[in-house]
């Protein structure tokens, strides 16, 4: 029945309700007169015209004053208000009716001088009364509510909206607020009791099998929050929370959406504070190029490059795909904060010469971003061929077009991996910086300067251990880790992004830039914390729980990564960024580089391939045998 009426459109649930109004309008004047008197009253002959005449006033009356515009199932106390005051307009002139009908008619009507005062109060409590008893009937408040026990972290206005949002839900069974104000504790906010702070958690963990805690602390600290993190970590209870305000403010999010724990609170990095004045140097006003733009860093370069109001943005990626989705995202802010950058969407590969120097000249580019490659370590292991000819000879490609179209700055995005490699992708990108500290000493090279900027993992890209482990633990396991001594250094996109923009403006050419990445994290870490913050436990010996389970080093995955060759490193003017001198090729040697390299690619020779990497890339270690699928085929 209730499924039924919710159903109904707009114009249909308010005929009902009007209907139920006339019926509740009647039937409080009874009570009134009923009350008034003391005993049931029964209205004879004219004094019926008393009865019939009330809901003509009344039902025109509740349209004209919105009663029918409100959605009931979020009616509030204004709501209530508006009930009283149409309640007390409908008593004032329906008690004016006997005086003139008694006047103009002579028609003695029977109307104690108290019961305007008992008909108001009986309105309210049944027109007023029925809308809350629906209400709660929409909310679920007299169903049976499934899902987690639920504690709402802070008791401020932020967690007393995510309160009255999941009140409206019977998929939350909530228990009361926390919070770490002593004061607060047993006072009732938004119909919840404050139950006390942290210490009160472990105890209620032992009474409900299903806990789990909604942070609803949007301005708190990131110290603070890891402070809790920790606690809330050792009771083993899930944990999700709200959205921060500067995500709200900017339209990111909703104040009641709920989130997995922010991973960077997970890490406890520190936040990055950007130079607003390095950001703009290098983009403000200018032609950028952004390759591999529909990537998860090329993406979010992408957008915050857009923020520093560049003359024309353009986005290279040779998937249809991806394409579409990042251009249709940064048109849609572009129209929002009416931007004036011109974005053009280009599909295509680097490896593409003249469809790459008709882009570059055609736009005339002054600042590229060069982030098109291949990064998945396995995958490229797996596919000797592309990767060195997507991630070398396509930097090549790119690298000298811009040298020969004079682009004033070109940024390569490299990685760890390029340090001391154990695999094909790091390898390929080492080679990828030395094309470039080859070309910046080249002596047709009078405009261009080369920068490459080195880091680590980052969090949320394609390929990343932390969406992997929340899909597996939601699947309840086993959350596989490849090696338990296994470390990786972390850092998240839009960190990353940012510290690659600031190098940008930093460099005065042929610089190897190597961002902060703090401490190296390790694995079987991270992934025994993500399972107690889901509100499981990590299995061992008889206890039950979620299992990690050790897979063993994938083929070119080494146990620890480095972002240095040597321990030649400076700092820079910004503290996250520091600069690394390591040796590269001389232009002639480059180009006799990639000429023996085209070579072995065109004749699609991977051992070659290999033999050449192992030749000219320091510290290249392979951790193992030639993993190439197409060798590997032809050998049967």
């Amino acid at each position: 029945m209730l499924t039924q009426l919710q159903s109904l459109n707009r114009s249909y649930k308010a005929a009902v309700i009007a209907l139920l109004d006339t019926l509740l309008v009647l039937l409080s004047l009874w009570l009134a007169f009923s009350l008034r008197l003391g005993e049931l009253y029964h209205p004879q002959g004219k004094q019926l015209l008393l009865f019939a005449v009330v809901p003509l006033i009344a039902i025109p009356l509740y349209i004209r004053l919105g009663l029918y515009r409100a959605v009931i199932r979020y009616i509030g106390h204004r709501a209530m208000i508006t009930i009283g005051y149409a309640n007390a307009l409908l008593v004032l002139l329906w008690s004016l009716l006997p005086f003139y009908l008694s006047n103009y008619f002579h028609w003695e009507l029977f109307s104690p001088r108290s019961l305007p005062l008992i008909f108001w109060m009986v309105l309210c409590i049944l027109v007023g009364g029925s809308r809350q008893v629906a209400r709660w009937f929409m909310a679920g408040a007299f169903r049976e509510r499934k899902g987690n026990h639920v504690l709402i972290y802070g008791a401020g206005e932020a967690g007393v909206q995510l309160a009255l949002s999941l009140s409206q839900s019977s998929h939350f069974r909530l228990l009361g607020f926390i919070d770490d104000d002593v004061g607060l504790k047993g006072h009732q906010i938004a119909g919840l009791t404050v139950l006390g702070g942290l210490p009160v958690i472990p105890e209620l963990r032992g009474d409900y099998e299903t806990l789990e805690v909604l942070l609803a602390l949007p301005s708190a600290t990131q110290d603070d929050r890891r402070r809790i993190l920790r606690e809330l970590e050792q009771v083993e209870v899930a944990v999700r929370s709200m959205p921060s305000l500067d995500q709200v403010a900017l339209g990111q999010a909703y104040l009641t959406e709920l989130n997995e724990i922010d991973l960077t609170d997970l890490l406890g990095r520190a936040s990055v504070q950007a130079d607003p004045e390095l950001l703009q140097q290098s983009v403000k006003g200018r032609q950028v190029l952004v390759t591999g733009a529909g990537g998860s860093i090329g993406s979010e370069l992408c957008r915050q490059l857009l923020q520093q109001a560049p003359r024309c943005l353009v986005l290279l990626e040779h998937n249809e795909f991806s394409l579409y989705q990042v251009e249709a995202e940064l048109r849609q802010r572009i129209e929002l904060f009416d931007l004036p950058t011109e974005l053009v969407a280009v599909l295509g590969t680097v490896l593409d010469r003249s469809r790459m120097q008709r882009l570059i000249g055609g736009y005339r580019i002054q600042t590229l971003y060069h982030a098109a490659a291949y990064k998945h370590v396995p995958i490229v292991e797996q596919n000797v061929i592309p990767g060195v000819q997507n991630n070398v000879l396509g930097t090549w490609v790119v690298a000298q077009l811009a040298m020969q179209l004079k682009v004033e700055r070109f940024v390569l995005i490299s990685t760890d991996k390029a340090v001391r490699p154990t695999n094909t992708m790091g390898a390929s990108k080492r080679l990828a910086e030395m094309v470039l500290q080859g070309l910046q000493c080249h002596p047709e090279n009078s405009v261009t300067r080369f920068m490459m900027v080195r880091f680590g993992n980052v969090l949320g890209s394609s390929g990343s251990v932390i969406p992997l482990f929340q899909r597996q633990i939601a699947q309840g396991g086993p959350v596989t880790v490849t090696d338990p001594e296994i470390t990786r250094y972390f850092m998240t996109i839009p960190e990353a992004a940012s510290l690659v923009i600031q190098a940008a403006s930093l460099g005065q050419g042929g610089e190897l830039f190597v961002l902060d990445m703090g401490a190296p994290v390790r694995i079987a870490d991270l992934a025994q914390r993500m399972i107690r913050l889901s509100g499981h436990r990590v299995a061992g010996g008889r206890r039950s729980g979620v299992e990690i389970r050790y897979t063993g080093l994938r083929p070119g995955e080494k146990l620890y990564e480095e972002l240095l060759i040597g321990d030649n490193v400076t700092g820079t003017s910004h503290p996250q960024i520091m600069m690394a001198h390591e040796e590269g090729p001389d232009s002639a040697q480059l180009e006799l580089i990639i000429g023996a390299l085209t070579e072995q690619v065109e004749q699609q020779a991977v051992e070659p391939l290999r033999a050449l990497m192992l030749q000219h890339v320091s510290g290249f270690l392979p951790q193992c045998g030639n993993q190439d699928l197409l060798s590997r085929c032809e050998q049967r």
